[in-house]
């Protein structure tokens, strides 16, 4: 059993896409507040319904996170009205280099990376500041067991993955001592319109439900690392851990080499 008290506040960032959907529903009870934020309008009234349905209070706002000054502004804001316990920075999109391997646009990169990292590192420099001065808070950041080994077929991806990676770990050193939990969420292949768009083979497919009920377990339990499934996570980590050459050996085997 966790020794955390169970978060009753709940802010979850791209709560329409697969994962964030579920999240929301997982965390949708009786006494908790739920602040979802999503592009789809429709799809986040509806969310808000089921949530409504569940007993949870629910608050929503559609903006576009690659607006930092929007995000911010309203992300502030929720902060003095609400004393937020957990904030998952979900938000997300994702690119890839072409069935035929024709490569990414720069503009398709430059708007992965304004969602994936830099409106991300914007939601917790926006947050951070009310849990701070409270001593207390959770922060899950959404990576993926893409940020072991780069994939040839989604490298902006990728690279958006190990960067909310590796800056989740130096986080949740930095600000143990205050009282501050950070956990980075690493999944494999979730049911979603993402991950259907995504080329390559899925090994491993977890319907989103099934990997929101693991991702609020491991955030009970305040893990480092949230990964899975296994072996998937296994056999990405490896990826990270052997030569590369032989890593790319593997990819290239298994067909993810564009």
């Amino acid at each position: 059993m966790s020794k955390f008290a169970l978060p009753r506040t709940i802010l979850i960032t791209g709560a329409t896409g697969g994962i964030g959907g579920a999240l929301a529903e997982v965390y949708a009870e009786p006494n908790n507040v739920l602040i979802l934020q999503g592009r789809n309008s429709i799809r986040l009234a509806e969310l808000a319904v089921i949530c409504e349905e569940k007993g949870a209070r629910v608050l929503i706002r559609v903006l576009d996170m690659r607006n930092l000054k929007e995000l911010t502004a309203w992300l502030r804001m929720i902060c003095e009205q609400e004393k937020v316990d957990l904030v998952i920075v979900n938000a997300g999109v994702n690119n890839n280099i072409g069935l035929q391997g024709a490569g990414e646009s720069w503009e398709d990169v430059q708007a992965l990376i304004e969602v994936n990292v830099l409106a991300a590192m914007a939601t917790v420099d926006a947050v951070l500041p009310s849990m701070r001065a409270r001593g207390e808070g959770q922060i899950a950041l959404m990576s993926s067991l893409a940020a072991y080994f780069g994939l040839p077929i989604t490298p902006s991806y990728c690279a958006s993955k190990a960067a909310l990676k590796v800056y989740g770990e130096a986080l949740r050193g930095w600000l143990h001592s205050e009282g501050i939990r950070v956990n980075v969420v690493m999944p494999g292949y979730v049911e979603s319109k993402m991950c259907r768009d995504m080329p390559g083979p899925k090994p491993f497919l977890w319907p989103a439900e099934k990997a929101a009920r693991t991702i609020k377990r491991g955030l009970a339990r305040n893990q480092s690392r949230i990964s899975f499934p296994f072996p998937l996570n296994l056999g990405t980590w490896f990826l990270s851990v052997l030569p590369a050459g032989i890593s790319e050996w593997i990819l290239r085997l298994l067909n993810y080499a564009g």
